[in-house]
């Protein structure tokens, strides 16, 4: 393999503002593909560098060919789909590098280029399952051993300016570089062949900048390609910085609006409201940014024309659609006029993706998808950014923000007006579809179409595994820190939900939340403390939960309380405080929860939980059955006041010992006493409550010990989408309690 390289290794690239991550020790104890992989992830360790799943990188590496015992050059290349920054070993594909150059013989032109995506399986090495991206090509035809392809927010500034290509010129001049430019190509077998003969017809080049798109560096060694990698993005950073300087500190042509003082509880305010709208046809999670640099570019007068030209860079514009919703919020004007300002922009947002859908789908195209936008920006207040998920949200917030800074760089790079077609203009393209402001190109309206509704796009979408059951809702679970609460939350949280675990227990709160953590994401969780006593700690938890996730979807309160005395005598101050916590607490949780599902005006659940004592009548616990048998009247109250947007449920368990707080060693121990059960003392209090349960359980028809993840199983099928149509009822969850029976 004949390489030219301009730069020579170096033992520790001179960085001014990356850092060289490369350990020598951790580095000498791999093999190729490790290093590979080390190189891979300290790449993807910084957003500076390169996005979630964005770029890839690849190594040319010999081994011994299982059929044939000979040694054979493999290309290792990041598969379908993979992330740099958490990329394992078995993350890469695998294909015989002679086989993926001899598909160039078969290759008829780019009308044709899909089809060769069909003939990557034939050249897998060793059988391995993971899918080739689209980019294999790119590297396969690159004549270097190691390859680097990223998206630096530096490199894509150069490579989306409308001078681009000259001021690269004059970087390689002042860095003694020799990148050659390559104009826009949809990613594929044609930008493959560009690539290949570009570096055939610029010897001794050291990199390329992909016009509108990214940079390709490589090296002779895994250390020589993360160096030279490195070193040119870092250069470029300086030389735009460089710019920067002699602009002063103005950007985007100053500040329009200024930023909100209140801005952070003015977001939550106003949260609620834009999640449910954009949520008309898909429910969503959101996130919130009021970072400087998003403000920054948000609150200033070019930023309604550039957020409209949509992004650049491919993996940008995937996450981020053609372009974010700009909603224009003036100085001093109030929620009410912002609400009214979203409707009216969003309304048009639709109407323009639905006539870009039209104008440029082909009879083979994919369906329309979700006319909503995945990032609205919202002047003096910040960016909220959507996705099924709390972590595509996020994610979707940081490729906005890399277009951001992209806008950023090209506008420090302008020099006057570029005269004639942008030189991300390729042979054959209109160059009137490139748009530009402020020396930023945009990806043009049919390019960025045929990446959206790419049809290799639309089968990665459909090979994603299937949501589950309450996936992008939010459950705020009240008295989720034990019991029936926990329950509720590691199910809730199993199926998908996003779970706000609340409870006057903050450390039993969060001991919860860290069990959640287990078996879904961290980014998933979320922790209140509340007292529901107090409408204005209910406030802060349902704060808590906007703040963190964008809205409420599902509230369950199984909190309750249980009054007990030595001498068994029930004090009128108890007496009200048992009334105050299981019935007046219920009705303030959901009427604070109502001020949120209206903003969101989507279909919601409310799930409280009564007891079988509601409607069994004994000695001894008159308060806690009274107050009961108010709660369950008060869901049927609840339904019919909240409906048709809010259904509201309830459970009504027989007694419930295991992991319950309303059963503390004392009371397990006198009611042993009281039946008559034997126990010994240095039992545990979970013993203790196994024998009481066992003890009711006989009481039922089923004789089963009642335990909180059949409650919980109750509370979940009520509040799922499964019982759209049940509201106003209670479901027995007392193992067949015949006094209990419905009357």
């Amino acid at each position: 393999m004949v390489v030219s390289m301009s730069q020579a290794t170096l033992a520790s690239p001179s960085l001014k503002l990356l850092d060289d991550r490369w350990d020598p020790s951790v580095a000498a104890t791999l093999d190729e593909p490790e290093l590979l992989r080390y190189r891979s992830n300290l790449l993807g360790s910084d957003l500076r560098i390169t996005n979630f799943a964005g770029g890839n990188t690849s190594s040319k590496i010999f081994e011994v060919d299982p059929l044939t015992g000979e040694k054979v050059e493999v290309l290792w290349v990041k598969g379908s789909g993979g992330d740099l920054g958490s990329m394992k070993r078995a993350g890469f594909a695998t294909l015989y590098q002679d086989r993926l150059l001899a598909l160039e013989r078969s290759y008829k032109g780019v009308d044709t280029e899909d089809e060769m995506v069909a003939m990557y399986p034939l050249c897998t090495f060793r059988n391995n399952p993971v899918a080739a991206s689209i980019d294999t090509p790119l590297h396969g035809f690159l004549p270097f051993p190691h390859v680097d392809h990223l998206h630096p927010d530096w490199g894509i500034a150069l490579a989306a300016s409308a001078n681009g290509k000259a001021k690269m010129d004059e970087f390689n001049r002042e860095f003694n570089h020799k990148l050659v430019w390559v104009p826009w190509q949809r990613p594929g077998f044609e930008l493959a062949m560009m690539l290949k003969r570009a570096v055939a017809e610029n010897p001794g080049c050291d990199g390329i900048v992909l016009g509108g798109h990214g940079l390709f560096t490589w090296g002779q060694t895994q250390r020589e390609c993360y160096v030279n990698t490195l070193t040119v993005i870092d250069q470029i950073g300086q030389f735009i910085e460089r710019h920067g300087k002699a602009k002063g500190a103005v950007r985007f042509g100053g500040e329009a609006v200024p930023a909100r003082a209140e801005r952070n509880d003015l977001a939550v305010q106003i949260a609620p409201y834009l999640r449910g709208r954009v949520s008309a046809q898909n429910r969503w999670i959101s996130s919130f940014s009021d970072a400087a640099d998003v403000l920054q570019f948000i609150n200033s007068k070019h930023a309604k024309e550039l957020a409209f030209l949509g992004t650049s860079c491919p993996d940008h514009f995937i996450r981020t659609k053609i372009r974010p919703l700009f909603v224009p919020w003036a100085a001093g004007a109030g929620v009410d006029a912002l609400k009214k300002q979203i409707d009216v922009s969003l309304a048009e947002y639709r109407e323009q993706y639905r006539a870009y859908y039209h104008t440029f789908a082909t009879s083979d195209s994919p369906a329309l998808r979700d006319a909503s936008p995945t990032v609205v920006l919202v002047q003096g207040l910040g960016m909220f950014s959507f996705g099924k998920n709390k972590t595509e949200a996020r994610i979707t917030s940081e490729f906005y923000t890399n277009a951001i800074h992209v806008m950023e760089g090209a506008s420090l790079l302008a020099e006057g007006e570029v005269k004639g077609p942008v030189p991300q203009c390729g042979e054959g393209m209109d160059p009137a579809s490139f748009k530009v402001h402020s020396n930023y190109v945009a990806l043009p309206a049919l390019e960025a179409f045929k990446i959206e509704y790419w049809a290799l796009e639309e089968a990665k979408l459909r090979r994603q595994p299937p949501e589950k059951e309450l996936s992008r809702r939010i459950v705020l679970v009240v008295g989720g820190g034990s019991g029936i609460g926990r329950e509720v939350a590691l199910l809730a949280a199993a199926r998908g939900a996003h779970v706000v675990v609340a409870d006057r227990d903050e450390a039993g709160a969060k001991r919860v939340a860290d069990e959640l953590k287990g078996v879904t994401s961290k980014e998933f969780v979320a922790v209140t403390p509340v007292d529901i006593r107090k409408r204005e700690a209910i406030d802060l938890a349902l704060k808590t939960t906007v703040a963190a996730f964008g809205g409420v979807d599902i509230l369950v309160n199984t909190a309750a309380m249980f009054p007990s005395s030595p001498d068994g005598i029930i004090s009128d101050a108890m007496w009200a405080t048992t009334l105050d916590i299981n019935v007046t607490a219920n009705y303030l949780l959901a009427d604070e929860a109502a001020k949120v599902f209206n903003e969101q005006a989507l279909d919601s659940s409310i799930v409280l939980t009564s007891s079988a004592n509601a409607v069994v009548s004994k000695r001894g616990s008159e308060a806690y059955d009274v107050s009961k048998a108010a709660l369950s009247h008060l869901v049927r109250e609840l339904a019919v006041g909240l409906s048709p947007r809010v259904r509201v449920n309830g459970i009504s368990p027989a007694t419930v010992v295991k992991g319950s707080t309303m059963f503390p060693r004392d009371r397990v121990r006198a009611s042993l006493a009281k039946y008559n059960i034997p126990f010994e003392e240095s039992m545990s209090d979970e013993e203790l409550r196994g024998l009481l349960a066992g003890f009711y359980a006989k009481r039922t028809l089923t004789h089963q010990p009642i335990d909180p993840a059949d409650c919980a199983e109750a509370i979940l099928f009520l509040a799922s989408p499964r019982s759209r149509c049940t509201s106003g009822h209670l479901i027995p969850v007392d193992g067949g309690l015949t006094e209990a029976f419905l009357r």
